[in-house]
């Protein structure tokens, strides 16, 4: 088959997402010289597509219970050597007026498969917040259809469950008594109670290669995703995967510069596992297309407890005195901070 260099790609591809596999793969495979122009490329369609608002979601971390085993997570229920914590409803929402007075449009509600949690708690939760004029996004995990619906009827906005990987053997692998199949089925599901999708991947599983990465994209495309959280995989001691390597700051910049380029109405966060890796994480994911960042707005007393991964970059600022760091280093970038609530264009680039 015939193969484009590196700069017809290129320019192929800030004029047409309609790429094939053999050339996400091409991409994906440049080597490191080559990741400034394949960035360029991403930021030209940025602008072409999204413009240059960066959305800034807040995170409220609210439970750290799980009732799952996944082999890469900290939060797994088999591990014995993390503190627990779940927050009260009354501090839930104390911290989310505080964020939407602090400037925040967008609350995004996370905790671990923490049954003890009743779905009607956290849709009154929902209410409440939409209450306070903040979009609502949920990332509660794998439930069932009829949960879904009740929280979409509360009022949440969007739904972000990472299908982690494309390969289902490799999915099996990492989340045992479980298959891909499932976690697509969740977000079918999603789809068709009208949830803007979030989706992502982890970058540098063990197991994990190219081909599979360029895998993680068409799966994404395929599901009308609407926004794609991607960072490197960060091994944990307390979990099955202690043993492998970090995935690469390189190919996750690759990855969210095609994901850009395949998907342009994507809204795409420099996710926080980038950032605890290099010091600039953040400038270097908006220089390879990323249109969000997610400061965690959690109370500092249980910051530093939601420990998916070791090292993760935990702040003691105020929520304010954050917010304005955050800001600053939007706009030393060339960007803006976005003032609406940061719905996603994916009908209207499809029109």
């Amino acid at each position: 088959m015939y193969k484009l260099s590196t700069e017809a790609l290129l320019e192929k591809a800030i004029t047409t997402p309609e790429l094939t596999h053999e050339e996400l793969v091409q991409l994906l495979s440049l080597p490191d010289e080559q990741i400034p122009q394949l960035m360029a490329a991403a930021d030209t369609v940025r602008q072409n597509t999204v413009g240059n608002a960066v959305h800034l979601r807040g995170i409220i971390e609210f439970s750290s219970y799980c009732k799952q085993h996944c082999a890469y997570c900290g939060l797994r229920a088999d591990n014995r050597e993390i503190e627990r914590y779940r927050l009260s409803p009354e501090i839930i929402l104390e911290t989310a007026q505080a964020a939407v007075d602090t400037g925040y449009h967008t609350l995004v509600l996370q905790c671990g498969e923490d049954m003890k949690i009743a779905p009607e708690t956290i849709a009154e939760l929902t209410t409440e917040i939409k209450q306070m004029g903040a979009a609502v996004t949920l990332s509660c995990g794998e439930r069932s259809y009829e949960v879904y619906q009740l929280w979409r009827k509360a009022g949440a906005d969007r739904y972000l469950i990472k299908h982690e990987t494309a390969d289902p053997a490799l999915y099996k692998s990492i989340r045992p008594g479980h298959t891909l199949y499932e976690r697509l089925q969740c977000q079918h599901w999603l789809k068709e109670l009208g949830y803007q999708l979030g989706s992502g991947c982890m970058i540098g599983l063990p197991g994990q290669t190219v081909d599979i990465l360029a895998r993680d994209l068409e799966l994404m495309k395929e599901m009308e995703v609407e926004m794609c959280g991607m960072g490197p995989f960060i091994p944990h001691a307390q979990t099955p995967l202690h043993f492998g390597n970090t995935g690469s700051i390189s190919m996750t910049l690759k990855m969210m510069a095609a994901a850009r380029i395949y998907m342009p109405w994507m809204m795409l966060p420099a996710t926080t596992a980038l950032v605890s890796l290099h010091p600039e994480g953040r400038e270097l994911a908006l220089r390879a297309g990323a249109n969000v960042i997610m400061p965690n707005v959690s109370p500092e007393t249980t910051r530093s407890l939601y420990q998916i991964y070791p090292g993760k970059l935990n702040h003691r600022d105020s929520m304010t005195d954050y917010y304005n760091k955050i800001t600053a280093l939007v706009e030393a970038e060339g960007r803006t901070v976005g003032t609406d609530l940061g719905h996603s264009i994916y009908t209207a680039y499809h029109q």
